[in-house]
């Protein structure tokens, strides 16, 4: 049976720059992909929102997890001790006729 670990400490950010909720992210046993996708869901819905996630204490299992799925965690305001914005840098992608062949 695997314990609970913690992962990092994730607080949403307000258009306004004002914490509105923070909360632990933790799971049994190291972080995977589906924390991963957490997290993109969660810094998603806070940009759609006009805000942002701040990532702080964030173990290096993760850090490194969402740096090989391509999410970039950067620094985007003043932080307080460790605490991290994180941001998804997206772009478009351009689609051909023989991309999809067999």
């Amino acid at each position: 049976m695997s314990t609970v670990q913690p992962w990092c400490t994730v607080t949403l950010v307000g258009p306004d720059g004002l914490a509105l909720a923070s909360w632990a992210l933790e799971g049994p046993g190291p972080p995977d992909l589906d924390a991963v996708g957490d997290v993109a869901r969660l810094a998603l819905v806070a940009g759609r929102a006009g805000g942002t996630i701040v990532l702080s204490d964030l173990c290096v299992e993760l850090r490194g997890l969402l740096d090989l799925a391509g999410l970039c965690v950067e620094m985007g305001r003043e932080a307080e001790g460790r605490e991290q914005p994180f941001r998804i840098h997206g772009g478009e992608e351009e689609v051909h006729p023989r991309d999809l062949a067999p």
